[in-house]
């Protein structure tokens, strides 16, 4: 009788498992940001989450759009604890599946993981397979513009028909502008706080053009990837001054004061459109 071999005795070890600032993390040794992150200081990115950490509050409901394996995730779902829910959608199905792991290591039950890409109107897209055990930056696909690759649904934020919505995170490469014109009705029905990504100088100015015409404020904030005081106390920074480049956005109707942030400038219109 012939033995069957080990099913992992072909695949590399890409995992490691790493106790972080807000839990147990599943990670990519081979993702060049997150992961490095995780792995060198035991987190990602704290300066984003100190922002949240001022607008999350216990029972929200909160929209995690690009969740990758759950950084950011997992942090919603402590702050709003057990009366609040945390959605996440990542499209990358072996990302996914870490997410799903993360959010699994911590006993994490108010998080709801969505293998679903988000946009304008529904329907499906091409994912592409990326090669997981070699170096690259899985959290910086790029969706839209692939033939070849996985085809995964597409579905909106108002198709969604939530009962609440307090906050929305998109970091989704290009398509925040997709995501918002497929949340118009949320939007202005709950007019949840938005913190979005607005790296590509391209796509800018129409990004910034749709959140005004939502009738948003928006202000910039771009902490660093190294924070000097983190979860390990590592000083090394690998990552030098690397930044990332977001908004933190809030609907003009409601009463809130930010402080030392520079507001985002609005490209002027005319009569005939923007100049």
């Amino acid at each position: 009788m012939i033995s069957p071999k080990p099913c992992h005795e072909h695949v590399a070890a890409v995992n490691r498992q790493a106790a972080c600032r807000y839990g147990q993390m599943l990670l990519n040794v081979n993702d060049t940001y997150i992961g490095r992150s995780l792995d060198l200081y035991g987190e990602f990115s704290e300066g984003e989450m100190e922002l949240f950490r001022q607008i999350v509050q216990p029972g929200h409901t909160v929209l995690d759009i690009g969740a990758n394996i759950g950084t950011h995730t997992l942090f919603f779902a402590r702050q709003v604890g057990a009366n609040g829910k945390v959605l996440a959608f990542e499209p990358q199905r072996v990302v996914f599946q870490t997410l799903c792991a993360n959010m699994a290591l911590n006993n994490i039950l108010n998080a709801w993981c969505f293998p679903h890409a988000v946009g304008a109107e529904p329907g499906e897209i091409v994912v592409p397979i990326l090669d997981f055990a070699r170096p690259g930056n899985f959290g910086g696909l790029g969706l839209g513009q692939h033939h070849a690759g996985e085809r995964v649904p597409v579905v909106t934020v108002d198709s969604l028909n939530l009962p609440k919505c307090n906050v929305i995170k998109i970091d989704v490469e290009g398509m925040e502008h997709a995501v918002l014109s497929g949340a118009r009705r949320t939007l202005a029905r709950f007019r949840p706080f938005l913190y979005v990504e607005n790296d590509r100088r391209d796509r800018a100015s129409e990004l910034v053009g749709l959140l005004d015409e939502l009738d948003y404020a928006m202000y910039w904030h771009r902490p660093p990837l190294f924070n000097p005081k983190n979860y390990r106390n590592n000083p090394q920074n690998v990552f030098g001054s690397t930044v990332s480049v977001n908004m933190f956005c809030a609907h003009r109707s409601v009463p809130i004061q930010v402080v030392g942030a520079r507001m985002v400038e609005v490209p002027r219109r005319s009569a005939v459109g923007v100049t």
